[in-house]
């Protein structure tokens, strides 16, 4: 069964507003065993809607269509889906009741003349309901192929897609695959490293396919089998996430929607270890990183933002000489910074990170990028320099990163 789905709408084409949509759609298919084959997206013209359906049509059994169906006058779609199948519009009495009684529950008094227009569907075909917003989408056939249309807005696409689309699908897809797929996510290597750890490890003509997508600072690890039945697609896939997992080895910090953070939280909880932070380049990420999850003040005491070398000395008992002698971005520094924390707030471990995020303030012998992370532990102090990449964003998140991840790996050994 070939399936495309076509996205509208200006802002999609500006880049104004991501399309999620298009996403949606597939991983909600994907789940019951029916693959997309393409995804396009065209502005509020049309006559570009007009083409997109009709080219989507010939390659297409069946299209789903998001946007273009509310009531201003860039809202199109209905008037190009008429045009591509050669129909006309006409009122349809259930879309207009439905958006009179869609209209009251939103205590609207007067049912503006605009949104009538969402009362009007290409004719010959069969309304889809909207059980969340007042604009019904609708279905018909074209030269064989299915097409469904509806309204952009996610919340209400999703709901018209689980409750009608996707049924509707079902029944007539003649034979549906079980699609299985996990997804493993890494931090540290680059992405040919990665593919030359999993190297041979997809093997295409017996249903197991494997992908790599970066999304900075890491990357997620999909493996996916297709299978007539559920035992099969296991057979397939437990074997090869076993292997993966131990190619990878402590790169992958978690599987499926675990963050990063969530991952050093279940490790902290796990392991009953206290943390405090020194942050100076960083300026309070890694804090901030920390207690985004609920329930960290279980194990995160307390942390500060060392940015001048005074705070420095009068917060963490940063010895003067190392400033003058070695410098704030040093691993003297960062250590000083480490074991200073640690033993100011009484915790188990002290996690410091100094460095030059720029764009300003590099040297030849410390160019922008330079970081030093510092981890002050029970079993002694471990400090690193690093040389990150990118602008100052960019080299603040993979210090943040880096530093979770020094975390994580400690508490593995520990837990």
């Amino acid at each position: 069964m070939k399936i495309s789905t076509l996205s509208i709408g200006d802002e999609l084409i500006y880049g104004q507003v991501t399309d999620t949509n298009a996403g949606t759609i597939a991983s909600l298919l994907l789940a019951e065993g029916v693959r997309i084959q393409r995804h396009l997206t065209v502005g509020d013209s049309e006559q570009d809607i007009v083409e997109a359906l009709n080219d989507l049509g010939r390659i297409s059994q069946m299209v789903i269509v998001t946007g273009g169906l509310g009531p201003t006058a860039d809202d199109l779609t209905s008037l190009a889906a008429a045009r591509a199948a050669g129909r006309h519009l006409v009122i349809s009495e259930e879309a207009r009741s439905h958006v009179r009684m869609m209209s009251g529950k939103l205590e609207t008094l007067i049912v503006c003349p605009l949104n009538e227009k969402q009362a009007m569907i290409p004719s010959e075909s069969t309304l889809i309901p909207n059980p969340t917003g007042t604009a019904c989408g609708f279905h018909l056939e074209h030269n064989g192929c299915l097409m469904f249309f509806m309204p952009g807005v996610p919340s209400e696409m999703t709901v018209m897609l689980r409750e009608t689309v996707i049924p509707f699908i079902l029944e007539r897809v003649p034979r549906k695959r079980v699609i299985r797929s996990v997804s493993l996510n890494l931090f540290g290597p680059c992405e040919a490293e990665v593919d030359e750890l999993l190297l041979g490890i997809a093997r295409s003509e017996h249903g197991l396919n494997l992908g790599i997508c970066v999304t900075f600072p890491w990357m997620k690890v999909t493996l996916r089998a297709e299978a007539d039945n559920d035992d099969a697609a296991a057979a397939l896939l437990n074997p090869a996430v076993c292997f993966v997992r131990e190619r990878l080895g402590e790169y992958c910090f978690s599987s499926g929607d675990v963050s990063m953070y969530d991952a050093v939280a279940s490790l902290f909880r796990a392991g009953g270890l206290t943390l405090s932070l020194a942050e100076s380049c960083s300026g309070g990420l890694i804090a901030k990183r920390i207690t985004d999850i609920s329930g960290s003040s279980g194990y995160f005491c307390e942390g500060v933002v060392t940015y001048s070398n005074s705070a420095k000395m009068r917060l963490l008992g940063v010895p003067a000489d190392i400033l003058n002698n070695c410098g704030a971005v040093s691993s003297e520094c960062a250590s000083a910074m480490a074991n200073g924390v640690r033993l100011s707030s009484g915790s188990d471990l002290g996690l410091a990170v100094t460095g030059i995020a720029g764009p300003d303030g590099g040297s030849e012998e410390k160019p922008v990028g330079t970081v030093f992370i510092s981890l002050a532990a029970p079993d002694g102090c471990r400090t690193q320099r690093f040389q990150f990449g990118g602008n100052r964003d960019q080299v603040r998140t993979l210090t943040a990163w880096t530093a979770l991840d020094w975390l994580r790996r400690y508490l593995l050994k520990r837990v």
